[in-house]
């Protein structure tokens, strides 16, 4: 009986996460396209014309949200030229605090776009507050709390991100399943081209071309499991003085007080191309890129896990294999 009522419970929640998976209407679709300060909330799945320009931001949130997405059709997202934030994404798919638990939304499509500025993904912290996740870190499941509580299956296949400062794509902490498919970075970021953060897990980077100008390395792979970064190409612009990194793994300890429980572990990046690299410092590829090697670690201390009792990146059973290296200027 009791296996019965479990079987239930998940194809209630099945159904649930797949309530929205219905067109848009002509409707939606004008009031999506239509000038406003307010994100436009989707709940459906959108198909544009090569023309449309949707200046207005988006909001995928909660499980209503589920089976939502937007074919542009070569149509474009966003403000050309126009600067994003953290707090002002041009797509933000995001979980819902709901009583003890989180609404969050799966089975989400992007596809065909051009974007201009950056796609964030969040779980715990979403809204801004860190106070869910601090919270959740100190306690020995950590890593599947935050997993449960964020976005996952997440598809953006065929998008050009034109960069307008902040990070183009940020998969926040316990998101799973996002797989990125023959994107595009394009533009400027004054950090990473792309940022999988803690706990988040089996999401895949394929076949892309990454020619971003960014401050720091392309990927950074922070505390991120089980991940594919394969067959992309990396322009990584260095010079005699300027030496940029391609796909940097590590586990950013005690930043912000929040406690790493997941290692940067049996990841695969492999078949990648890199060219422009520095002659004395290529660093395509580094694992173990801090070892503990931040003011902050310390903040996170007193707990018998994770990086609050071992500051260390311990990344693990990666696999870097068939990646080709070029120097600039060769």
């Amino acid at each position: 009986m009791m296996g019965l009522l479990a079987l239930l419970l998940v194809q209630a929640a099945g159904a649930t996460e797949q309530a929205a998976a219905r067109p848009c209407s002509a409707a939606q679709i004008a009031e999506m396209t239509a000038p406003a300060e307010t994100p436009y909330r989707l709940t459906c799945r959108a198909v544009l014309t090569p023309v449309t320009q949707v200046r207005r931001r988006i909001l995928i949130e909660g499980a209503e949200a589920s089976g939502a997405g937007i074919d542009c059709r070569g149509g474009a997202l966003g403000v050309p030229g126009a600067a994003t934030t953290t707090a002002t994404p041009t797509v933000f798919i995001a979980s819902r605090r709901e009583g003890e638990g989180w609404s969050r939304p799966a089975d989400i499509r992007l596809e065909n776009c051009i974007l201009h500025g950056a796609v964030r993904i969040w779980g715990m912290g979403a809204g801004g507050s860190m106070r869910d996740l601090l919270a959740s870190s100190r306690t020995a499941g950590h890593t599947a709390a935050a997993q449960a509580a964020a976005p996952t299956r997440i598809t953006l296949s065929d998008l050009t991100f034109a960069a307008t400062g902040s990070i183009p794509l940020y998969v926040g902490p316990g998101v799973t399943g996002v797989m990125v498919e023959r994107p595009r970075f394009t533009g400027r970021s004054v950090s990473t081209a792309v940022y999988l953060d803690a706990e988040s897990a089996d999401n895949a980077i394929i076949d892309g071309v990454f020619d971003i100008r960014t401050g720091r390395e392309q990927i950074a792979v922070d505390g991120s499991a089980r991940n594919r970064i394969t067959g992309n190409r990396f322009a990584l612009h260095s010079g005699v003085l300027r030496s940029r990194g391609g796909v940097f793994l590590y586990r950013n300890c005690g930043e912000d007080g929040v406690i790493r429980h997941q290692t940067p572990s049996d990841n695969r990046i492999t078949d990648n191309v890199f060219t422009g690299a520095h002659w004395l410092w290529p660093r395509a590829v580094v694992v173990g890129a801090r070892e503990g090697n931040r003011r902050y670690c310390r903040d996170d201390a007193g707990w018998p896990f994770g990086s609050s009792l071992d500051d260390g990146d311990h990344a693990t059973g990666n696999e870097v294999a068939r990646n080709t290296v070029r120097r600039f200027g060769g």
